[in-house]
């Protein structure tokens, strides 16, 4: 078999790091407050050790799939800023954005740096 090439190299590896995806992510007191004023609370798990155990096997099932996982931390007075600043409802949806927007803004604030 013959062996791949420098670029067909260079491709994968390009590839792979392309799919990154942001897993928001919680301390135990912004899990709460985040939960608190959600206006989905059922979308959170029944306690915030439940929700971490869940989230560490999402994240361990990005990258067993060669997805690089991101820890995407909600701080909870940026995210309520950034939900009236675009009209959004702390809800799965907001907070996914809000993730995706964080992670994407702090890619390009690293790649300028």
């Amino acid at each position: 078999m013959k062996k791949p090439s420098l670029q067909q190299r260079l491709h994968a590896k390009k590839r792979s790091q392309a799919l990154i995806v942001g897993v928001t992510w919680y301390t135990e007191e912004t899990w709460a407050e985040v939960k608190a004023t959600a206006t989905d609370p059922v979308c959170f798990e029944d306690s915030f050790p439940k929700w971490k155990a869940m989230a560490v096997a999402a994240r361990r099932e990005f990258q067993r799939s060669g997805v690089r996982a991101i820890e995407c931390q909600i701080v909870p007075e940026e995210f309520f800023a950034w939900c009236t600043q675009n009209a959004q409802e702390n809800n799965a949806t907001a907070r996914a954005e809000f993730v995706s927007v964080s992670l994407t803004a702090a890619m390009n604030q690293h790649a300028a740096g």
